[in-house]
């Protein structure tokens, strides 16, 4: 099943809150401990995971991108069939053509994911720290006879207002899909992860397009308008660590967590974050 499964990773973000670090950059192309990129833990959690055909969204200074993943061969994505493709806005005669929002990054991209014979598609972010075995992942989607499945991880209270924050039930049904609220009864923060299901989402992203009022984002009307439907939108929960390095402070934490001789006094167990899987990377020296 794995040869057929298909991931888009969403890599177009500017990353204004890193300040110098993406002034001249992608987000995900921002250097990380030493000698990786950001966007190698989504890479090396794809191929790790079985998943080798990747189409990588890009939009603001997507020449960074393009020169650090070329042909893929560092991940093993240099295929004939397959691989990865470095997937860009083509700019017409009109302003629209720019991606509008995360959903539209993939409505514009519909091609390639009719082309595919998958049942699922893996929706991910490129600016994000953590290991995951996405395998895990679609066993729980289809054990549950999700349309849509998204990864969740608990954060501070304080920080909810940073993050699409879902409610669930008992069996971990959505009940709910906050994006970036004030207050909030629940913890459990998007991790900008999704799987759904091909033929739905194709569906969805067409109704999508053709709403005037909508920002065309998975967090913000996306996923939010699917639960209020009562669609089958199941969460769940990563239990290890994660972490969204969109400012200067938790990617300054991150580093730190990877460099560390005693990860845990910084709470977190590298062994856990970085190994077995391995992390690959292309070499900055």
């Amino acid at each position: 099943m794995s040869a057929t499964r298909y991931a888009f990773i969403l890599a177009g973000g500017v990353g204004t809150r890193l300040c110098l670090l993406s002034e001249r950059r992608a987000k995900p192309a921002v250097p990380f401990g030493g000698k990786y990129r950001i966007i190698d833990f989504t890479l090396s959690n794809c191929v790790n995971s079985g998943i080798f055909d990747v189409g990588v969204l890009t939009q603001y200074r997507p020449s960074s991108l393009n020169q650090h993943i070329g042909t893929g061969r560092p991940w093993d994505l240099d295929r004939t069939r397959g691989g990865v493709q470095l997937l860009q806005p083509s700019l017409g005669s009109v302003v629209s053509d720019w991606y509008q929002g995360t959903a539209d990054a993939i409505y514009h991209n519909l091609i390639h994911l009719r082309r595919r014979r998958s049942d699922e598609v893996l929706v991910l972010s490129g600016d994000h720290v953590y290991q995951m075995d996405y395998n895990v992942l679609y066993a729980f989607h289809r054990a549950n006879r999700a349309t849509v499945t998204v990864a969740v991880t608990e954060v501070p209270e304080e920080e909810i207002s940073s993050f699409g924050i879902l409610e669930t039930d008992a069996s971990g049904r959505v009940t709910g899909f906050k994006e970036k609220p004030k207050q909030a009864t629940s913890r459990l923060a998007s991790m900008g992860v999704y799987l759904f299901d091909r033929a739905s989402l194709i569906k969805w992203l067409i109704e999508d397009a053709e709403m005037e009022h909508s920002s065309h984002d998975f967090g913000k009307d996306l996923l939010p308008r699917l639960v209020a439907r009562g669609e089958a939108v199941f969460a769940y929960r990563f239990p290890d660590y994660w972490q969204d390095v969109g400012t200067l402070d938790s990617y300054y934490e991150a580093n730190l967590a990877f460099t560390s001789d005693r990860p845990r006094a910084v709470g977190v167990d590298r062994d856990r974050l970085f190994g077995p899987l391995d992390l690959k990377y292309v070499d900055l020296s």
